[in-house]
């Protein structure tokens, strides 16, 4: 019987070479074998996300019952605290994942052709998931949240022609207001996620058509040298037992660290002392500080903003920069500006956190 639905099942859909595909296909084994999983577990929390959103839309209320819906969800419906901070939780560990994901396909220079679309999906996917980050924090509209992203958007006003943009499409206003929270309530739940979808879908095929690449110490090796072990069910094992260990740690700090709601937004009340972005947020909060120390003023929001500006255009122009065809000085050029990109990163976000705790 199983077989006479496969087979029906088979001829309208063609479903067979999608499963030959995966029966044949193999991963190489070496010892950088452990930076696989990354990608995994970038996926497991964002399903994650898509679940726990989706209970939390069914009693949010996006509006001027924000605050008041979000507080019935944390301490009065039933298990309403579990799913909001497994939520909070998951997109943070979401972000840092895609952060290492990141930086391990940077120094497995993964990147290469012919994965350089791979590459600039991968990145486009990481400034998604940051900006899914700060529009759902506005989301519960208490004081922090409030203050945070009445901040954060002030930074791009700083860019000529850019402050009507930010209050036509963001604001809705002059000021962060409920008209804001409609604003991002629909950017967090639709727009984002009809963009992020379908580019999840091409970046995971771009991985299955070129399949995982391998290390520069491992391509030097001969074919016959270079272990592989079995896509199904070997891999697929493995990746499950590391997608435990995610829901594991989940779920240690969800007990340990449930989330809380602050008081609600006063817009009339002045900012707390030592307001500041989300930790994904604070390198470039920090790196913005410290050239207005250099150069004060308009002047220095300029310069930060192109700082940063040509800074990611230089991570995103790797690809042309080293491809398989360059030099081992320009690989070795990329690597150390990887090494100091990911030192700089690191830096800043301790000292942002230190001037602020």
């Amino acid at each position: 019987m199983l077989q006479t639905v496969y087979r029906w099942i088979d001829e309208r859909l063609e479903i067979s070479p999608i499963i030959d595909h995966a029966l044949k296909k193999r991963v190489p084994d070496h010892k950088h074998s452990a930076w696989y999983y990354w990608g995994g577990i970038c996926l497991f929390f964002f399903m994650v996300q898509v679940v726990t959103g989706i209970l939390l839309m069914i009693y949010y209320r996006p509006g001027p019952d924000a605050y008041d819906s979000v507080r019935q969800i944390t301490y009065e419906i039933r298990f309403g605290w579990l799913i909001r901070s497994v939520h909070a939780w998951s997109a943070n560990l979401m972000i840092g994942a895609v952060f290492v994901h990141m930086f391990s396909v940077f120094f497995m220079k993964a990147y290469r052709n012919p994965r350089e679309f791979g590459w600039w999906s991968g990145l486009a996917l990481l400034a998604l998931c940051m900006v899914f980050g700060f529009s759902g924090y506005l989301l519960p509209m208490d004081e922090l949240a409030f203050f945070a992203t009445r901040v954060g958007l002030a930074i791009p006003d700083a860019l000529p022609g850019m402050s009507q943009l930010i209050s036509a499409l963001l604001r809705g206003g002059p000021e962060v207001s409920s008209a804001t929270l409609q604003r991002f309530f629909a950017l967090h739940v639709v727009v984002l996620p009809a963009i992020f979808v379908p580019l999840l879908g091409f970046h995971l095929w771009l991985v299955q058509k070129h399949g995982n690449a391998l290390p520069p110490s491992e391509e030097a090796k001969p074919a016959a040298e270079r272990r592989s072990i079995p896509f199904f069910p070997n891999f697929a094992m493995r990746d499950m037992a590391v997608w435990l260990m995610a829901l594991n740690l989940l779920a240690l700090l969800v007990a340990l660290f449930p989330l809380q709601l602050d008081v609600a937004a006063d817009a009339l009340k002045p900012a707390p002392v030592g307001i500041h972005p989300e930790w994904y947020f604070m390198s470039q909060f920090e790196a913005l500080k410290l050239l207005g120390h250099v150069i004060p003023g308009t002047l220095g929001e300029f310069v930060g903003l192109g700082v940063f500006g040509v800074g990611m255009g230089m991570w995103a122009a790797i690809p042309l920069f080293d491809s398989r065809v360059t030099t081992s000085l320009r690989a070795r050029l990329t690597t150390w500006f990887g090494l100091l990109f990911l030192a700089a990163l690191i830096l800043l976000t301790i000292i942002g956190y230190i001037e602020v705790l």
